[in-house]
């Protein structure tokens, strides 16, 4: 797959979730879901890989290696897909509060986690 999804300059990590495996995944990341408006994803894989499908390219499987990462803009519909054992976190990302940015950037805060999933991504928030 080409043209992967960049994080757009002057957004800032607000939260990262709890490192997750195999057996810690909330089951809805494996289900479509989407990172809420305003808010943009980066999936970062410490071990292992980790299969990650946009859902309007579902034939295009990431494959994402240990110290790789994927972006996932806001609203866009994924999910993941576990086989080998894994370790990996989802880091949220917005624009600072107050921040003038053009319209291509997110300017909205808005509670974050996924939209969509039956659970939430990280169960026990920081």
């Amino acid at each position: 797959m080409t043209n992967l999804p960049t994080l757009p300059d002057g957004l800032e990590l607000a939260r990262t979730t709890k490192v997750f495996d195999n057996e810690t995944a909330p089951t809805g990341l494996l289900k479509a879901h989407q990172v809420a408006e305003a808010v943009w994803g980066r999936l970062v894989v410490h071990t292992g890989s980790v299969g990650f499908v946009f859902e309007d390219m579902p034939d295009d499987t990431i494959l994402v290696g240990a110290g790789d990462h994927v972006v996932i803009p806001p609203q866009r519909h994924h999910h993941v897909v576990l086989g080998e054992p894994a370790t990996f976190v989802v880091e949220f990302y917005k624009a600072p509060a107050g921040d003038v940015v053009d319209a291509s950037r997110p300017t909205t805060t808005l509670s974050m986690g996924l939209l969509g999933s039956s659970g939430s991504v990280d169960p026990d928030p920081a």
